[in-house]
């Protein structure tokens, strides 16, 4: 089986390779065909894994590939973890991916419009766009697949500099630049937590190696270090490990980066925002939990974190009219949904709702894209409007996503984002009534952003210019095949392992939970079925809540729009302040940018004007310049040239020196 594992993680790497280094020779088909033909192997082979663990009850596989370092007895190596959780994560990743690397055919096929006249930047983009894709396959595949703290930060790494590269992929224009730019250094304030975290484990547990730091850490449980007074050995470790995801998943606050990364392609929005990047934390955080369950402050601070982003990043969709920007904002406060999940010790459902969330997601990112494409690259939904009639199959696939995202009864979303409230809110750590009310308040908020952009985009008149009505067609099928493959499971796949993930604890030993901590177990004793799940669901707020926000928007955006055009600006503008607040995002970006950035530059004025100009210019390089000089002049005037001049010196240099011989 290693050889099988090898070859998943490096099929995509060598497509990458292919089309990245010998684009230009091999053309695009090459560069695509390559591409794809790589991770097609290794979702082939992630597949067939899988079903070895569904059917076949496949063992764990658990040992190194080779060894990297050995320092101080401590081994750094790269290895291989691979159980229930990560080939469902594996199977997961490669299909999304897979599904994108499809859609770009179709979505850069125009690309050189993208770049000015000239540009070098320009040439074989689409190329090399196919290799970064495949290349941020590989590097999420090392990340999932890692049995050991060096290869996951590796991973981690990789992820993040690969996104840096996609985000800003269009680099003549400057916000594409200002948005990658933006999520580097923003992660890297979550990296610098996560990799603290990693080395306080390799300081006191000895061991990169997740087995060995899992059998030891009930012996730190109750660990003190003098740190803030004493603190928890583990609270500490999972906090910082914490804060790591806190920036790959977009949390509170470090979610300021997500959004501004809509300025890369839409292929990379689907990519990055629905299965891999900013799953990446919510999938550490799972893997992580016999540390976290050491620790119900760490919990409680996961668990708030979530709540607050689920709830409030919601809120800002309401007032978004960039149609990316609109689910990247779904996607933040579906992210929150996950991570309070793992705060509640419900690791399974947190789980199991960033699988179905990956299908949905995925699915309206590229519907999306679809209906960027038909409007000429225009993607404001003000200017939208009735592309339900030229666009059938983009209509009714983003229909489906939406249905999946506001958890609607049988669809995929609801099994998961049901289980993570109900979960929630039969949690014991400090916090989590706070949660459940902002989790079920969101809800209705999910609904009323996800069918006002439904609405304003795909019913109504149609509000765009002569010139785009006239071409608007259904776009090509290298993009709608991917949009019908991601709608299948974003029907389906709820109801066929809801049972499974949730009741029989088909994850096993991949996730602990601590007895009294589990939150799911309620729902297992009152199992019967899918069907009273569901009957049981639409009895509960949450539901009726949803059902609120879906009757509100049709009845604002599909009735009421028709009879008034202008009722969306007449409505934010009533709101007043409530829409300033959430068109300045509570006044995140606004702070980031005043107090880090022009913090930053104005330290750095400061050191360069204080420090190198006036210190080490000033003082230290022309200071000394001129000491010399003055020294010089000084001198100047002993250097007479009369010969008893020099034998005075001579003697009273000679008689100086006796002095000093005598003296010691």
């Amino acid at each position: 089986m290693e050889n099988i594992y090898l070859t998943i993680v490096l099929a995509p790497l060598a497509g990458a390779i292919i089309a990245g280094f010998f684009g230009g020779k091999i053309g695009r088909t090459g560069a695509h065909s390559a591409t794809i033909a790589g991770v097609g192997l290794s979702a082939a082979l992630s597949l067939w894994v899988l079903s070895r663990f569904i059917w076949h009850d496949q063992p764990n596989f658990n040992g190194p590939v080779y060894t990297w370092m050995v320092s101080d007895g401590m081994h750094f190596e790269i290895g291989f973890l691979v159980d229930r959780l990560t080939a469902l994560m594996m199977a997961t990743v490669t299909f999304v991916s897979l599904m994108v690397h499809l859609y770009t055919i179709g979505y850069m096929a125009d690309d050189a419009h993208n770049w000015p006249d000239g540009a070098l930047t320009g040439k074989n983009s689409y190329q090399r766009f196919f290799s970064y894709i495949s290349l941020f396959t590989f590097s999420m595949l090392m990340l999932v697949m890692s049995n050991n703290f060096m290869q996951l930060f590796f991973g981690w790494e990789a992820v993040g500099l690969v996104s840096y590269l996609l985000i800003g992929f269009w680099s003549t224009r400057e916000s594409a630049i200002f948005a990658n730019m933006k999520a580097f250094l923003v992660n890297r304030v979550g990296d610098f937590g996560f990799i603290l975290g990693i080395a306080a484990i390799g300081m006191y547990f000895g061991s990169m190696d997740y087995a060995e730091v899992f059998a030891k850490a009930p012996e730190h449980a109750d660990t003190q270090i003098a740190v803030f007074g004493g603190v928890s050995l583990m609270t500490l470790i999972c906090i910082l490990l914490f804060i790591g995801a806190m920036g790959k998943s977009a949390q509170v606050p470090l979610h300021v980066w997500l959004p501004d990364s809509m300025e890369g392609p839409t292929p990379i929005s689907a990519l990055i925002h629905a299965a891999t990047m900013v799953t990446a934390g919510i999938f550490m955080v799972a893997r992580m939990s016999p540390l976290f369950e050491l620790s119900t402050t760490a919990l409680s601070f996961v668990l708030i974190v979530g709540a607050v982003t689920a709830f409030f990043m919601g809120l800002i969709g309401l007032v978004q009219n960039d149609i990316k920007r609109v689910v990247a904002y779904s996607t933040l406060s579906q992210l929150g949904y996950m991570t309070a999940a793992l705060g509640a010790s419900a690791y399974a459902a947190g789980v199991f709702h960033l699988m179905t969330h990956a299908f949905f997601k995925a699915l309206l990112f590229l519907a999306a894209g679809s209906v960027i494409i038909a409007m000429h690259h225009d993607q404001d939904i003000r200017n939208m409007g009735g592309l339900r009639k030229v666009m059938p199959i983009t209509w009714i696939t983003a229909l489906i996503g939406s249905l999946a995202l506001i958890a609607f009864p049988g669809f995929s979303g609801f099994f998961s984002k049901d289980a993570i409230i109900e979960a929630v809110h039969h949690s014991d750590v400090f916090g989590a009534g706070f949660g459940w009310v902002l989790l079920s308040i969101g809800a209705f908020v999910t609904a009323l952003y996800s069918f006002r952009m439904y609405y304003l985009v795909f019913h109504g008149q149609p509000r765009m210019d002569e010139h785009t009505r006239s071409h608007l067609h259904e776009t090509p099928w290298v993009v709608t095949v991917p949009l019908i493959a991601l709608a299948i499971p974003s029907i389906f796949i709820g109801w066929y392992t809801v049972e499974p993930l949730l009741i029989n604890n088909w994850l096993g030993d991949a996730i602990y939970v601590k007895p009294e901590n589990d939150t799911l177990h309620v729902l297992a004793d009152h199992w019967h079925g899918q069907t009273a799940f569901i009957l049981h669901g639409m009895a509960a707020p949450p539901f009726w809540l949803a059902m609120g926000g879906l009757a509100l928007a049709t009845a604002i955006w599909l009735v009421l729009h028709r009879r008034n055009p202008n009722i969306d600006a007449e409505i934010l503008a009533k709101a007043g302040p409530v829409t300033q607040v959430l068109e300045n995002k509570y006044g995140f970006d606004d702070f980031n940018q005043k107090v880090f950035a022009g913090g930053g530059r104005g330290l750095g004025n400061m050191l360069w004007s204080t420090g190198d100009r006036t210190l080490i210019d000033g003082a230290v390089v022309n200071g000394s310049a001129r000491l010399v000089g003055h020294l010089a002049g000084i001198l100047r005037h002993l250097q007479t040239g009369y010969l008893y001049h020099y034998a005075i010196a001579m003697i009273i240099g000679l008689a100086g020196l006796l002095t000093v011989f005598v003296a010691l």
